[in-house]
């Protein structure tokens, strides 16, 4: 029988602890063919430690943290893991070429000599956190829509490594949680805490309103200028180089063109099996999901219709969607979830040199990090994830994009309140960049209070 090891609870909680020691040093390495804003970034990242780079898609993250990850190994003379989504490996290995920077390699299987390692969040458990002295999340925001065993396991992972860096677009504009729980990653405020400080819970009170459909929490309004400065304390945000006082003369992206067709359900059925009139609108996730299920073989059949000729993206939610899309499209290729990592990857690869036509997926398993600007036309079918969409939309229309980018999103006639809360999650993601923009210099003390008043006691 196994012999357990005996620890005391001060050595229990110890382990618990992020290992302290969050400052960072000056930058050794600063590649000449970057841009001026993406040396700002990394100078900056690199003296701060431990910092998240909310950095629009196409502005060239992948170069920001390969060149993080060699200052680290400058410095220490130790390793580092760059954690990224399936397939998006093989893009570093490409930018550490242009870099010229050998020292990288891509494991599949825990295996690693070389000083800056890759892999994907799926093959983390092959890891041991003591062999590395940095980790770089790449899209950090997609642990989201792993399970609990894998966010769990990044997190247990990133707690005890001193340089750790989150690189992600803009955050949701809805999910604040992203924002407490990347902030707890990488050793600051937790994201309970967060919440407590800067917000209040809309649910079963009289401020839930409609104009916050799909929230949990709000900020506080006395507390808004706090908040956006917190943020800047351990992130950087860029939506354009501009942000950071730099031209944006380079990154001129082609026209984004957004179409809207809608299909009829031909269904009078609701979700408890009543007859309508008409058909309503569906306001729940439950309600949405019966409406999409009613819907499944129009919507695949208008998708088909709007993809017939080109090289596309069917962005689809269900394995039935996915089902009825291949059988109307022999040339689409399928990833779906039963499929090994290996297979996804493959795939996926196919597709990014041009040797699939058509792909069809879902957003909340291949929306991540992809660089496919040799495709600019893709059908989308919407949920209430402005992530998702985001995302999706932004692997064909970035930097380096050289048509105009038209995106397809297909809808049933009940799913309008949807599209009504993808554009006001979309009015809410400009405000939020706006607000960290604007609150980029703001400082922010965490002030708590302190009971040290005497206890004054009653004569008797």
């Amino acid at each position: 029988q196994m012999e357990k090891e005996q620890v005391t609870y001060k050595e229990f909680l110890e382990r618990k602890r992020h290992s302290i020691g969050e400052s960072g040093f000056d930058p050794a390495y600063i590649p000449d063919i970057a841009f001026d804003f993406q040396k700002a970034i990394i100078e900056k990242s690199v003296r701060k430690g431990r910092i998240a780079n909310f950095a629009d898609t196409g502005l060239g993250k992948t170069l920001i943290q390969i060149s993080i990850a060699q200052n680290i190994v400058l410095k220490t003379n130790r390793k580092v893991l760059i954690l990224t989504p399936l397939a998006v490996a093989f893009q570093f290995i490409i930018e550490a070429e242009k870099l010229e920077i050998s020292d990288i390699e891509y494991s599949k299987d825990g295996k690693h000599t070389k000083k800056i390692v890759i892999c994907n969040y799926e093959r983390l458990h092959y890891f041991n956190p003591s062999d590395f002295e940095g980790i770089i999340l790449d899209e950090s925001s997609i642990l989201k829509n792993f399970d609990g065993a894998i966010k769990n396991q990044v997190t247990a992972f990133v707690k005890k490594i001193p340089y750790r860096f989150l690189a992600t677009a803009t955050p949701s504009p809805n999910d604040f949680i992203e924002l407490g729980t990347s902030s707890e990653a990488l050793g600051y405020m937790g994201y309970m805490d967060m919440l407590t400080k800067f917000f209040k819970n809309n649910q079963n009170s009289v401020d839930s309103t409609n104009r916050n459909i799909g929230e949990k929490f709000y900020l506080k309004p006395h507390a808004e200028k706090d908040f956006f400065a917190w943020v800047n304390q351990w992130s950087i945000m860029v939506k354009m180089p501009s942000d950071l006082g730099f031209s944006n003369e380079r990154y001129v992206l082609p026209n984004l063109i957004i179409n809207q067709s809608v299909v009829q359900n031909q269904s009078l059925t609701d979700i408890n099996g009543q007859i309508n009139l008409f058909t309503p609108i569906a306001k729940s996730m439950t309600e949405v999901r019966h409406e999409q299920k009613q819907t499944e073989q129009k919507r695949c059949e208008k998708a088909i219709e709007l993809a017939y000729g080109k090289t596309s993206v069917y962005w689809c939610n269900t394995n039935e969607e996915s089902r009825i899309l291949k059988s109307l499209d022999s040339d689409a290729v399928e990833i779906i979830g039963s499929q090994s990592i290996d297979k996804k990857e493959e795939i996926l690869l196919a597709f990014s040199r041009g040797e699939i036509t058509r792909l069809i997926t879902k957003a909340k398993m291949t929306s991540m990090g992809l660089n496919w600007q040799h495709c600019n036309h893709s059908v989308f079918f919407p949920t209430w994830s402005y992530e998702q969409y985001y995302q999706a939309i932004r692997r064909f229309w970035r930097f380096g994009q050289k048509k105009d980018v038209t995106i397809d999103i297909v809808v049933s006639d009940g799913q309008t309140r949807v599209l009504e809360a993808l554009q006001q999650k979309t009015q809410k993601a400009i405000e939020l960049h706006e607000n960290l923009v604007k609150n980029v210099n703001s400082s922010f003390q965490n002030k708590t209070k302190e009971f040290n008043k005497q206890i004054i006691q009653t004569s008797w």
